[in-house]
């Protein structure tokens, strides 16, 4: 059975990288196969554990950081570990499946500079950081305090965009869609 290969998925909270890869991973040409982060954030409603993140604590997240079970992992914000563990990508590998992972972007970079050839780093951007900021806020998922820092942070993240394969701005939600799809589609078949 032939290995499955790796497609990074990363952009700035709020750019639509969950909403785009929600509408690509069921697609039967791809073979994708979701890789499910670990995270030390607490789960938001209706969150499940195992489904949508490894939930887990802090002394967990750096047990298994000291036990080098993470292929990448990141303090995104104080106290907030976000990573992805090795077991994961190889228990998708071995089946023959394509590994997606939807990661924080200097994750990305790491992953793609360890997988190589055998990964393709997709940045998803805003079309601005304004309409971004009014994304942030018509999800009605965080404080505004919450909501500012996110917006910091992606502007310091749309400087990492040239060091991914390739870049799609989500400003209408099917031709994104449409574009990450092809760009996979390239890459695995």
């Amino acid at each position: 059975m032939k290995k499955g290969k790796l497609i990074i998925i990363s952009a700035p909270s709020g750019t639509g990288k969950s909403t785009i890869i929600g509408q690509i991973i069921n697609d039967p040409d791809l073979k994708l196969e979701f890789s499910i982060s670990a995270t030390t954030r607490p789960p938001r409603t209706g969150e499940i554990d195992g489904v949508h993140y490894h939930f887990l604590t802090v002394e967990q997240f750096k047990e298994a950081i000291a036990n080098d079970a993470l292929v990448e992992y990141e303090e995104v914000y104080e106290g907030r570990y976000y990573g992805t563990l090795k077991s994961e990508i190889e228990r998708i590998q071995n089946n023959g499946k394509n590994v997606i992972l939807d990661i924080d972007v200097k994750g990305g970079v790491n992953v793609k500079k360890m997988y190589g050839d055998n990964a393709l780093s997709i940045f998803i951007q805003p079309p601005s950081i304004e309409v971004l900021r009014e994304r942030l806020i018509s999800r009605a998922t965080d404080p505004i305090e919450a909501i500012n820092q996110r917006v910091d942070k992606a502007a310091y993240e749309l400087t990492f965009k040239d060091r991914f394969d390739v870049s799609v701005v989500n400003d209408d939600l099917n031709t994104a869609v449409q574009q990450t799809r092809s760009l996979i589609n390239d890459f695995v078949n």
